[in-house]
């Protein structure tokens, strides 16, 4: 099995494994041994399909201002959450092709391997709730059929990005393309680099 397809089915596994309690503060399930592969693409997809859920709360028109700032203090949180483990995957990628012979014309991508694994984390979390909305009964014939349209773009879009990253990949081992890491240095949650936090500290 190619890398993208076995990433996609760890991703809907967790995002089936956190539809059976449908509840952000539920705690992740361990399917894989820590540190492998496997395991940082689940929790990956973990971090993605609970912030997916923080994002529809929050959104609720009638939520307590004081509970909306603590869900945006969760969603800040957890964003940083889903930078560290991009990086840590890209870590993952990196050590994989340490040795790799690079070419002397090699190029060097536009993103990283993780970052493009991210782009279909979040577009297996489109595909499941597109689809969900596609067979909703309580809904219009229309809405199911209009998200039926988007379902089909969407997994077309999936199909796309799973060859781009299997190509990706292929092009880093046979050393045409550059693997470099790059740390995403968010400032907003560093108290020495965000003025609003560093500035409170002196008060």
């Amino acid at each position: 099995m190619c890398f993208s397809e076995n990433a996609w089915q760890i991703f809907n596994q967790s995002i089936t494994d956190y539809h059976i309690h449908d509840d952000v503060d539920a705690e992740m399930p361990i399917h894989f041994e820590k540190d492998t592969l496997e395991h940082i693409l689940y929790s990956k997809n973990w971090i993605d399909t609970v912030q997916w859920h923080l994002e529809d709360i929050i959104r609720d028109e009638n939520i307590h201002p004081e509970e909306a700032l603590k869900l945006k203090r969760r969603i800040d949180s957890s964003n940083q959450k889903r930078t560290d483990i991009v990086e840590n995957l890209d870590f993952w990628f990196y050590q994989k092709y340490l040795t790799t012979v690079q070419k002397p014309d090699a190029k060097i991508n536009t993103e990283t391997p993780a970052w493009a694994v991210d782009r279909l984390s979040i577009l297996a979390l489109k595909v499941y709730h597109m689809h969900q909305e596609a067979i909703r009964t309580s809904a219009t014939e229309e809405h199911r059929a209009a998200c039926q349209a988007k379902l089909s773009v969407l997994q077309e879009q999936k199909k796309d990005l799973c060859v781009s990253i299997d190509e990706l990949l292929q092009d880093i081992e046979n050393g045409n393309i550059k693997m470099k890491m790059y740390k995403q240095m968010k400032m907003y949650n560093d108290e020495s680099l965000n003025p609003i936090l560093y500035q409170n500290a002196k008060k």
